[in-house]
C-alpha cells in the first residue's frame, strides 16, 4: 500500500515522544500506561513504516538516529497542534489532569474525591500516578504533586501539607511480653520502610533518641501503601507521614504507639503546568485544593 496513504499512527508517534524525552523504554512505558514490550512493538511500528532506525540501542542508553530526530519534530508539532484543537474544540469536556505519587493518591486525595464531585459535579479530574520517588511532569498534565525537602516561594506551588513523621502500627502488634511504648521497645519490632534508603526512620530514630539503623531488623518497602498495609497485617512498624496514615488511624486500623510527629520542613505541594491555567476549571479546581491545604489532618 501507498505510505502517502497508510499514515504512522498517533500512538507510536506519542511512543517515539516519550522515549525520547525520558531516554528510557521503561519510563516511557510508565508515563503511557503501557507495558515495555508495548512500548517497543510501537517504535517497531514507526521503523517499520519509514524503513529506517529510530534509535540507537545499547545496554545503558537510547540515542535518536538523524532520521529518528526528523520524525520526532514532526510527532511534537502534530501532537502539540492536536492538544491546541482538542482545547479549543471542547475545552470543558477535558478532564483536568494531574500527576501524582501512588500512595499520595490512594491516601491523601482519593478520600476526598466523593466531596469533590459532590461539589462539582461538572469538573472531572484525570488523576495519573506514579511509583517513582521524583514525580516527573508529564507534557499532558496539567498540574503534578511532587514532595519537596522544604517550602517553595513559587507562586504556582500550593502547599498542601507539611511532612509529620510518625510510627504506626496495627493496634494490638504490643503485649504484655512485648510492649511497644517507647524508643526502647522498638527494638524488639521490624522497622517497615516504604523506601530503600530507610531515610525517614534514620530521620525519626535520630530525633527520638534511638539506636543506629543497624541494631534494628527492617523490611523495606518502595511505597507507603506497601509499608502501611504490612503495618496493619502487624509486620513491624512503619515510618510514614501523619497526613497519609490518618484515615488509617481514625478507621482504627492504625495506631501511633508512642511520640509526637516529627516536622521535617518537607511539604507536598500542587505545581501548575504553564498551560493549565486556559482550562476553565483552573481556578475552580485551585480553589478547592487551598482548601484541603488549610484542613489539619484529623488523626492527632
Amino acid at each position: 500500500m501507498d505510505k502517502i496513504r497508510h499514515i504512522a499512527s498517533l500512538q507510536a508517534l506519542q511512543a517515539l515522544v516519550e522515549v525520547a524525552d525520558t531516554g528510557s523504554f521503561t519510563q516511557a512505558a510508565q508515563t503511557l500506561c503501557l507495558t515495555q514490550s508495548a512500548v517497543s512493538r510501537k517504535i517497531q511500528q514507526l521503523e517499520s513504516h519509514f524503513g529506517l532506525p529510530m534509535f540507537v540501542r545499547n545496554s545503558r542508553h537510547v540515542r535518536l538516529t538523524p532520521e529518528g530526530e526528523q520524525v520526532l519534530a514532526t510527532a511534537r508539532n502534530i501532537l502539540a497542534q492536536l492538544k491546541t484543537l482538542e482545547d479549543r474544540l471542547a475545552p470543558q469536556k477535558r478532564p483536568f489532569r494531574i500527576r501524582m505519587h501512588v500512595s499520595l493518591a490512594v491516601r491523601w486525595l482519593l478520600p476526598k474525591l466523593s466531596e469533590f464531585y459532590r461539589s462539582h459535579p461538572d469538573v472531572s479530574l484525570a488523576i495519573e500516578t506514579v511509583a517513582t520517588e521524583v514525580v516527573e511532569p508529564a507534557i499532558d498534565s496539567d498540574a503534578f504533586i511532587l514532595y519537596l525537602p522544604q517550602p517553595s516561594t513559587d507562586a504556582d506551588c500550593l502547599t498542601l501539607f507539611e511532612e509529620a513523621l510518625v510510627p504506626v502500627c496495627a493496634p494490638g502488634l504490643d503485649s504484655p511480653a512485648r510492649p511497644l511504648q517507647s524508643v526502647e521497645d522498638l527494638a524488639g519490632f521490624a522497622l517497615l520502610h516504604r523506601s530503600a534508603d530507610k531515610h525517614d526512620w534514620g530521620q525519626w530514630l535520630s530525633a527520638n533518641g534511638g539506636k543506629a539503623l543497624e541494631d534494628y531488623r527492617h523490611i523495606p518497602f518502595n511505597l507507603d501503601e506497601l509499608a502501611l498495609d504490612a503495618a496493619a497485617r502487624g509486620l513491624g512498624v512503619a515510618m510514614t507521614d501523619l497526613t497519609l496514615a490518618a484515615e488509617s488511624i481514625e478507621r482504627g486500623v492504625l495506631v501511633i504507639p508512642f511520640g509526637p510527629p516529627l516536622k521535617t520542613r518537607g511539604i507536598y505541594a500542587l505545581n501548575l503546568q504553564p498551560a493549565a491555567a486556559s482550562h476553565p476549571a483552573c481556578g475552580l479546581i485551585m480553589q478547592w485544593f487551598a482548601q484541603q491545604a488549610e484542613r489539619p489532618s484529623r488523626a492527632v
